[in-house]
């Protein structure tokens, strides 16, 4: 392989060229969070090193955009002919002795990937730049690396099916809590998480200090994963197409099997991490981050109005538990956890992606949380993709499929008993791998599950108005649940 000439791989003038081409380039890339800002982002490139000499050459590049940042790319150095994708060249740079070389994202050059797999096996360093597999793991080096076109908030190349890397869009300083789980789940052993096989950080010494870069996880061979398959099967009761087993879709024992590996999740990361109530103050300081989180969804999105006065007094009933002393436990948790984190490989479930929620920070993420927040999490998931299902068979946007017309009675009603048989099959099937019921903290479990409706609304309201309507339905049944409840007390002389 022959190497790019010196002048080609100057660094200073790359890092100049990348803060001119990147304003324009990133607001095409799903993984940039400024694309609404109206105006192209001031670039500052924070750290450039070579990772891998030659023809072409790999580059990793730190920058800030605007005030947000860091952010990472993998940037590919080229001579003309142009990469195997027109669509990822970022520009030309034109080098003082006359030649030209193109400067592109190199995760969509799976030769240049497979390079790198085999520079992640050797381990060590690289200038800024620290490679660190797992001891005794074999890697599938010599393999391409394709990535994956579906959309997400990172960068997914998989090595002929044994290897994941995820390339981390947002560096995260020091090690990255999706890091410090995957290590915990690796000790504790037999659990339903794809194992850690390597991790790629910068040095403390670096020009942006120690951040996670990447991890390496072993490939999931699977049937797909959970939102594609409760969607297809909730799809097909609704149309009628599962008279056997109606209306539950045949997915009832999925959303058993996938309460059980949840529960073992959460089982592993208690052993290993550790698990406790929380005191007074932390409690306190729970309620507070509750209320707030409301009263900003509030502000955002008026169609929450008309059950304001429901969704503060769900938080009263929480305040009024913990001031009678019951607190909850807390511990490491998923974070993000819905259907489309889970994978159904040939064993059963396999759950991914534990960065937790992309939008908060790195030490919101570290803090340790009720479990219970992932089980309402995830039972909102069921609740989405049966309307996701009912707007397929209907033919209309998710929020526009609560229609009047007789032709949509049936399958609503399926959809709704379909949300809700399942959502008892995972709490049953988490019971029973030994996790806390979920049912037996009611008031816990409504005040997270409306915690995330809330979240999804203000979401829904800025991203995709049209699926508006499925959060703003589940506010209205724990609203209506938390209005029934105050009657039955009332009628039976209990406070509410």
């Amino acid at each position: 392989m022959r190497a790019l000439p010196d002048p080609a791989l100057d660094l200073t003038r790359i890092r100049a060229a990348l803060d001119a081409l990147l304003p324009a380039w990133l607001p095409g890339r799903r993984w940039y969070a400024g694309k609404g800002a109206g105006s192209p982002p001031d670039v500052t490139t924070r750290l450039l090193d070579v990772v891998l000499p030659g023809d072409p050459a790999l580059l990793v590049a730190v920058f800030d955009a605007g005030a947000d940042g860091p952010y990472q790319a993998l940037i590919g150095v080229r001579r003309d002919p142009p990469p195997p994708s027109a669509e990822p060249v970022i520009g030309r740079l034109r080098t003082p002795d006359g030649s030209g070389v193109i400067l592109y994202e190199a995760t969509l050059d799976p030769e240049l990937m497979g390079r790198l797999l085999v520079r992640v096996a050797a381990g060590g360093r690289s200038g800024p730049v620290c490679f660190e597999p797992v001891p005794g793991v074999e890697l599938p080096v010599g393999a391409p690396g394709v990535a994956s076109t579906a959309e997400q908030s990172n960068t997914s190349v998989a090595f002929a099916q044994r290897a994941m890397l995820k390339v981390l869009r947002r560096p995260v300083p020091g090690t990255s809590p999706e890091l410090e789980l995957l290590t915990a789940l690796q000790r504790a052993g037999d659990v339903p998480s794809a194992a850690l096989l390597a991790h790629v950080r910068t040095s403390a010494g670096s020009a942006v200090g120690a951040h996670t870069l990447a991890l390496l996880q072993q490939f999931v061979r699977s049937r797909g994963d959970g939102w594609t398959i409760a969607v297809d099967r909730a799809r097909a009761c609704m149309a009628g197409e599962c008279e056997a087993v109606p209306p539950h879709g045949g997915f009832a024992a999925e959303a058993y099997a996938l309460g059980l590996a949840t529960a073992r999740v959460h089982t592993a990361l208690a052993e290993q991490l550790g698990s406790r109530p929380l005191t007074r103050k932390e409690s306190e300081a729970l309620l507070d981050l509750l209320a707030d989180r409301l009263a900003e969804g509030l502000r955002a999105v008026p169609q929450l109005a008309p059950f304001a006065r429901a969704l503060w007094a769900v938080q009263d009933d929480l305040r009024e538990i913990v001031g009678r002393g019951g607190a909850p436990h807390v511990q490491r948790i998923h974070g993000d956890l819905h259907l489309g984190q889970a994978l159904r490989g040939e064993q059963g479930w396999i759950l991914v992606d534990f960065e937790g929620e992309p939008g908060h920070s790195p030490e919101e993420r570290r803090r340790p949380q009720p479990v219970l927040r992932d089980v309402a999490a995830m039972l909102r998931s069921f609740d989405y993709a049966a309307h996701h299902a009912l707007s397929a068979v209907l033919d209309r946007p998710p929020g526009d499929s609560a229609s009047h017309d007789l032709r949509g009675v049936r399958p609503a009603r399926r959809a709704s008993a379909w949300a809700v048989h399942n959502r008892r099959a995972y709490a049953t099937g988490y019971a029973d791998g030994g996790g806390q019921d979920p049912r037996c903290s009611p008031v816990l479990l409504r005040c997270f599950e409306a915690d995330k409706a809330v979240y999804e609304a203000v979401y829904e309201s800025r991203n995709r108005p049209e699926w508006l309507p499925i959060p703003l339905s589940a506010v209205r049944r724990l609203a209506q649940w938390r209005r029934s409840s105050a009657a039955a007390d009332t009628a039976s002389g209990q406070p509410s």
